[in-house]
């Protein structure tokens, strides 16, 4: 992990080369968004990765800050869930580590948090995340998300 980050602070270095999108994509439906959902509770990495699959999205789960930065340079997603709550780096810093690196910084980031407070979403603005989530969220909610953000040109 710490070939990620560097002594002064985290930066996400580019990654191997790695195969089309349309290898992974669903047999059988158009391809949809490659997702990464960060979260250090299961029971919402897994809730969210059903409800994105069922959408037709590819889905990829980190428990923590430090897993997502690792797997930001190994997949590359399109689109990112990032909770705020989370131990060791939380969901401010991680989404201020992918926005600070160029290849990145045009991800759209989706901040999640149990809590709907007004300075949350200022705090997550700042640090470059494009919106927010409430915890827990619905099918619904989650896909409309991906949605509108693919029809901004994700």
């Amino acid at each position: 992990m710490e070939s990620l980050m560097s002594d002064a602070g985290a930066q996400l270095t580019d990654p191997p080369a790695t195969g089309s999108r349309e290898d992974s994509a669903l047999a059988g439906v158009v391809a949809g968004a490659k997702v990464l959902v960060i979260d250090d509770s299961n029971t919402i990495r897994r809730s969210a990765e059903i409800f994105l699959r069922q959408g037709g999205h590819e889905v990829v789960l980190a428990e923590d800050g430090f897993d997502a930065l690792a797997k930001v340079n190994d997949h590359d997603p399109e689109l990112i869930f990032c909770d705020i709550l989370m131990p060791r780096l939380d969901g401010y810093q991680t989404c201020a580590i992918i926005k600070r690196n160029p290849r990145f910084a045009q991800v759209p980031v989706i901040m999640l948090s149990s809590k709907d407070g007004l300075f949350d979403k200022a705090r997550g603005r700042m640090v470059g995340s494009q919106d927010y989530l409430t915890k827990p969220f619905t099918k619904e909610q989650l896909l409309r998300a991906v949605d509108s953000f693919r029809r901004r040109g994700l």
